[in-house]
């Protein structure tokens, strides 16, 4: 009978520590996924928009379209990113790295 129980434990803490492997790198693949997309992002928005009124932001479907995302993912992405900064103008879908004004600190945004 000692033998059954021990077999009942070592499959329980075997399953456990493979659920816990599995886990751990599924969340470092979407760690590095969301970081790697983020800097695309980034890079972009930096070679495709300047400081100056009228080409300051970018819309979702753009760096969607240029960066082979889709518009959820860059829009979930930029939102989260505290370097880039949401519109609040007359279309709230654009997105920049410049910010809505030079003098006010980036606010960090969490999920």
């Amino acid at each position: 009978m000692d033998s059954l129980w021990d077999g009942i434990i070592i499959g329980g803490v075997g399953g456990f520590a493979a659920s816990l492997m599995f886990s751990l790198s599924r969340f470092l693949t979407n760690q590095l996924s969301n970081y790697r997309d983020n800097r695309k992002i980034e890079r972009w928005l930096k070679n495709n928009t300047t400081n100056k009124e009228g080409n300051k932001f970018r819309s979702t479907r753009a760096i969607s379209s240029y960066n082979n995302l889709s518009e959820d993912r860059v829009r979930a992405l930029c939102y989260v990113n505290p370097k880039i900064t949401l519109s609040t103008g007359e279309r709230e879908d654009l997105w920049s790295i410049y910010g809505r004004d030079s003098l006010v600190e980036p606010k960090i945004r969490q999920l």
